[in-house]
């Protein structure tokens, strides 16, 4: 017999403020789910680990708004999205929280083992704090003007209105959101990771993982800028209410950043999964074990965590330790999946909830239409359409028309009963021979992480099997041959067999009605597509597996996000200015000779820039949404006249073009490539 592996997954764990959506699936739970169901039904010893996210600013800002406690936020997402896993299907061994006191302990061992060994650095800064709460304040807790273009709902260090960025002791007129008083800056002390010493061992690690298992592109293109830039220290505590306590005296009003315990909770929910099941030492033979296979599965949002500083970590704890922590094989991140052509955003209210949707619509008819469509070289959409076509014209008429005919035309000839294979003819030795390959052929991709190619093959056996269908003619035969007829249904029958086997992974509530009508249990990976049903075994009545969807339906979900497409926003109340105002604005089209980020401002970027006549320098605060590689040798469009300003300390000669996206995200404004260095924009 073959040996079986020891598997560990991970799938990303969502932030505990929102309910899941669609996006989400596709990014890292559907494909996960795909790959466990699999190595299940291979025999494999594998474990599936998950859970709420549940610390972190943007809980208490939801919180604030509903004037509720964090706690409250969190039991109430954690809930729903616990219960929309499950009637997704998803197969989660454990769906754990980093709220729990397992976790807590996991993520204290964790800082106080890099403390005392040294590993952490204190640094000190200016914050803003409220002395009335007696809190610091985050950056989204602080309100005042701008002091570049007078906006009065500015952040501490960023105005949203005009894109400029600037030192939090520069905000005119700073207010607290939290008591409405004036904040005042005040000195404050972090611990930081030094991620930088650890980039000639990650880049290492990656190098060997990817000549081994081949890592996607994308994840390495990521992980690949991320290195050309230089890895440098990132903050392990914060000043906070909401989060786990820095287990150390003078750390009083710290909690642990989240980015740092997060990820620790794939380790404590496996913890308390080996509790749970009377084996406390379990989690050391998955996360500690040699033999163990680690893959992770994320969306691209998330490569830097789960590549770079969750490895990182890791390493840190096996220099200091005899336990030594294994390292994800394998990353198969996931682009992003985007809603009718935009994308989702819990802000705008641009999307469908998966309760919702499930609240309507078969859980097997998202999964298939997700499968087909997993944006795992770039990104994808969901269509309501496409969804329409995948339920109707595949799962109702292909699939489900196979096996409704197929049973029906034995429960009206045979009795219900598998008839006997009399004679083989070459149409009947090619299904057979089809039903022995797609087992193998599936695995091969499943393994391979190609999740969407997966799918779509076992469609095709589907396909085949209705073309054998209809070129046997069993209506025929069953007047003029009926031994001939009585062979094509047995292979029919045994084809179902087959295909409810495969598909299990995609569409396991399906399969399992299908289980149900042959009156069979499922068989292991590795017996699938061989005969399995003998002569004589008593079928099930057939039931309709998919009812189609009316076009009436698809056109109210539609119709019903005609207004999201608006977005409900008010024209915001401009200032006008005349031609003569604008005509003193230059906007120029210039080319990036350099970008480098800027020490201890994660969110601005320094440019060097040509502009048809010399060099010259700008500032930008697009850090959160580009890599600085991603801008070098691009043209872009700057105000070419606008003084000279400092930000953070370093003059800025201009200032980038950026606009706003649906999501909140900024993306550089970019002329045509045809377009002139130097010249004008009018």
């Amino acid at each position: 017999m073959p040996t079986k592996e020891k598997i560990l997954v991970t799938a990303a764990l969502p932030y505990a403020n929102g309910n899941i959506h669609l996006g989400h699936l596709a990014g890292a739970y559907l494909p996960a789910d795909v790959y466990v169901r699999y190595h299940r039904l291979k025999g494999n010893d594998i474990v599936f680990i998950c859970g709420s996210d549940e610390h972190g600013v943007p809980i208490t800002i939801t919180a604030d708004k509903e004037g509720l406690k964090p706690k409250d936020i969190i039991d109430r997402f954690h809930t729903r999205n616990k219960e929309a896993f499950e009637k997704f299907g998803m197969s989660f061994d454990i769906y754990s929280r980093t709220s729990q006191l397992i976790h807590h302990e996991t993520a204290k061992e964790f800082f106080l083992d890099f403390f005392n060994r040294g590993l952490l650095n204190e640094h000190k800064s200016r914050q803003f704090y409220d002395e009335k709460a007696q809190m610091f304040l985050p950056d989204r807790y602080v309100e005042g003007t701008c002091p570049k273009c007078g906006y009065d709902q500015a952040r501490s260090d960023e105005c949203e209105n005009c894109g400029s960025l600037y030192d939090p002791s520069d905000l005119q007129k700073p207010v607290s959101k939290i008591t409405g008083m004036a904040p005042v800056l005040k000195e404050t002390s972090h611990w930081y990771f030094p991620l930088g010493d650890f980039q000639e061992k990650l880049v290492s690690y990656i190098d060997e993982m990817n000549v081994k298992y081949g890592w996607k592109d994308n994840v390495l293109q990521y992980c690949s800028g991320w290195f050309k830039d230089g890895l440098k220290e990132r903050a392990v505590t914060r000043d906070l209410d909401w989060g786990i306590p820095v287990p150390l005296e003078n750390a009083q009003g710290k909690v642990l950043y989240v980015w740092f315990e997060a990820v620790l909770g794939y380790i404590s929910a496996t913890k308390e999964l080996g509790i749970s099941r009377n084996q406390p030492d379990l989690w050391k033979q998955y996360w500690q074990g040699d033999d163990t296979k680690y893959v992770a599965f994320i969306g691209k949002d998330n490569v830097v965590f789960h590549c770079v500083v969750f490895p990182a970590m890791l390493m840190a704890w096996n220099e200091g330790n005899a336990g030594k922590y294994i390292l994800p094989q394998n990353v198969p991140a996931n682009e992003f999946l985007n809603y009718e052509g935009l994308k989702f955003s819990k802000s705008r209210g641009w999307g469908i909830d998966l309760q919702d949707f499930l609240g309507k619509y078969n859980a097997d008819s998202l999964r298939y239409t997700l499968a087909l469509n997993l944006p795992e070289l770039r990104d994808t959409d969901f269509y309501w359409k496409d969804f329409q076509a995948r339920h109707n014209n595949e799962l109702a008429d292909i699939l489900g028309n196979f096996i409704n005919r197929t049973l029906t035309f034995v429960g009206k000839h045979f009795e219900n009963k598998v008839p006997p294979i009399y004679q083989l003819e070459e149409r009947d030795k090619g299904m057979l021979e089809l039903l022995e390959r797609y087992p193998e052929k599936i695995a091969s991709l499943i393994e391979s992480y190609k999740i969407k190619e997966a799918s779509l093959e076992t469609m095709n056996l589907a396909r085949a099997a209705n073309k054998y269908f209809n070129d046997s003619e069993p209506w025929r035969t069953i007047r003029s041959d009926r031994e001939k007829c009585a062979s094509t249904l047995n292979i029919c029958v045994q084809t179902i067999y087959t295909l409810a086997e495969l598909f299990q992974p995609f569409i396991p509530f399906t399969s399992e009605k299908i289980f149900r009508m042959l009156n069979v249990s499922p068989t292991d990976w590795d017996n699938c597509g061989r005969y399995t049903l003998n002569e004589g075994h008593l079928l099930n009545k057939p039931e309709i597996l998919f009812v189609k969807i009316e076009d009436s339906a698809i056109d109210s979900e539609l119709d019903s996000i005609k207004d999201a497409t608006k977005r409900g926003e008010k024209e915001p109340a401009e200032e006008t200015i005349t031609i003569e105002d604008f005509d003193k604005i230059r906007l120029r089209v210039v080319e990036v000779i350099s970008a480098e980020n800027i020490k201890g401002a994660d969110k601005l970027l320094k440019l060097r820039i040509f502009d048809g006549y010399r060099e010259r320098q700008i500032v930008a605060g697009i850090a959160k949404f580009y890599d600085p590689e991603q801008l070098k040798g691009k043209k872009v469009i700057i105000v070419s006249n606008l003084k000279p300003a400092k930000l953070r300390g370093i003059e800025s000669q201009g200032m980038l073009l950026a606009a706003e996206t649906i999501d909140g995200e900024l993306k550089v404004v970019h002329p045509d490539d045809n377009s002139k260095i130097g010249s004008r924009v009018k």
